[in-house]
């Protein structure tokens, strides 16, 4: 998933801000618990607001992160 990501974030550079979370981290814990985290890896689609507009857990294919991004930034 890595790959795909640092991808997205290239082809999307200046239009979405990617962010990543040290889940390990136990600083962390309190967005953790507020973003609903259970399982890795987990991404998670912010307006610029700070609101959820969607969430994904585990492998998915690019195109679904693609057609997410698409419709945010309409």
């Amino acid at each position: 998933m890595k790959p795909m990501v640092h991808r997205l974030e290239a082809k999307y550079k200046g239009k979405i801000i990617f962010t990543y979370l040290d889940v390990d981290d136990p600083n962390t814990d309190s967005l953790k618990a507020a973003l609903n985290f259970r399982l890795r890896p987990h991404y998670v689609l912010l307006d610029a607001k700070g609101g959820v507009l969607d969430q994904w857990v585990g492998t998915l294919p690019e195109g679904d992160f693609v057609a997410a991004f698409e419709k945010a930034l309409k």
